[in-house]
């Protein structure tokens, strides 16, 4: 079964969902039929092969190829004379677009509507994990333990309790964007700025210097059986900041594979089953945790990686394989007016 590469979207991230895009080109090659592109004006474009690299959509060259549009079960173009060309051998669709549009639920309700099959997270996973607020308490009602936190809005006079040093993070935003620590009170303004710069709504968490840090992959297969990643030690500074993750592309050649032990790794693996549970069906999802006191916790849900964590995989094929063979299936639903007729009948009587 071929698969298509839907990225790009209308979001702080937009630019990062092009990079992972390229980078899935040249992991899957010809198993991609399709890259089809969402630029910021919400337009469909369907960009060759050939073109899938940076310049094509940094000159705003990505315009003079074919716009695609939508219609139930199907992309499609117009072709001369308006008649539709359509894409029906697109097969899957890979959601890569990160942060809004692709994160939030718009994108996985579109293809839903459209009845469109797709590798990534549904509605309600969008829901759950965009919100790093809604992510702790979707996590600690599952048993997992999150750090503690306090949040705040653009309109609250922000005076936060915890003690330096403390992170503050846009609530609804990755890639590390706008994420800062605070070790002294000089600090607060340019961090406060920089968060409510990407959100209105932030959240502050204790910081811990050198806290032991660990990445985890994984999916559900439709049987029930999970298949997870290795498990990565981000080899970082205190804080993996934006550039570390995306202007360092040797980083995913570097992948190192924690040291931990078996009892460790078991730990982590449970977590992630819980957090995914039913919601994340039919999405790859990457968990980052922290372990402290040899206590694991969740720092945050990435329901559409970068890179899409191929470099977390031996066999990333094999990972596309079970995904397309793994797509939660709606209940069908019969629409016979049976209520609507019984209401007509009564009145007419």
């Amino acid at each position: 079964m071929s698969v298509s590469v839907l990225f790009g979207g209308l979001s702080f991230e937009h630019e990062i969902s092009i990079v992972s895009a390229v980078s899935l080109k040249k992991i899957l090659k010809d198993k991609v039929k399709y890259f089809i592109f969402l630029d910021s004006t919400h337009q469909f474009y369907l960009i060759p092969t050939q073109e899938m690299k940076s310049s094509t959509f940094a000159t705003g060259a990505y315009k003079k190829h074919k716009k695609l549009h939508l219609k139930v079960g199907y992309f499609y173009s117009e072709g001369f004379l308006g008649k539709e060309v359509v894409l029906s051998d697109a097969g899957v669709i890979i959601n890569l677009i990160h942060g809004a549009d692709g994160e939030d639920g718009s994108i996985s309700a579109l293809l839903d509507f459209y009845k469109i099959a797709y590798i990534g997270p549904r509605i309600e996973a969008c829901a759950i994990s965009f919100n790093k607020i809604l992510t702790k308490i979707y996590a600690k009602q599952n048993g997992i333990k999150c750090l503690e936190y306090e949040r705040f809005t653009s309109k609250d006079d922000v005076e936060p309790s915890l003690p330096y040093p403390f992170i503050i993070k846009p609530a609804r935003l990755g890639s590390s964007i706008g994420v800062s620590v605070v070790s002294q009170q000089s600090e607060m303004e340019y961090a406060l700025d920089s968060a409510f710069g990407y959100d209105d709504e932030i959240l502050i968490e204790p910081f811990y210097k050198g806290v032991l840090e660990y990445n985890l992959a994984g999916y559900k297969m439709s049987n029930g059986e999970f298949r997870f990643s290795l498990i990565e030690e981000p080899q970082k500074k205190d804080l993996l900041g934006f550039e570390d993750k995306y202007l360092d592309f040797s980083r995913t050649e570097q992948v190192v594979r924690a040291n931990i032990s078996p009892e460790l790794e078991s730990k982590i693996q449970e977590a992630f089953k819980k957090i995914y549970g039913d919601v994340f069906c039919g999405a790859l999802i990457r968990c980052d945790f922290f372990v402290i006191d040899d206590c694991v916790y969740l720092n945050e849900i990435n329901p559409i990686p970068g890179s899409f964590a191929h470099y977390l995989f031996e066999d990333f094929m094999q990972v596309i394989q079970d995904l397309q063979q793994s797509l939660p299936r709606k209940r069908p639903i019969k629409v016979d007016y049976k209520y609507v007729l019984q209401i007509q009948h009564a009145k007419g009587k």
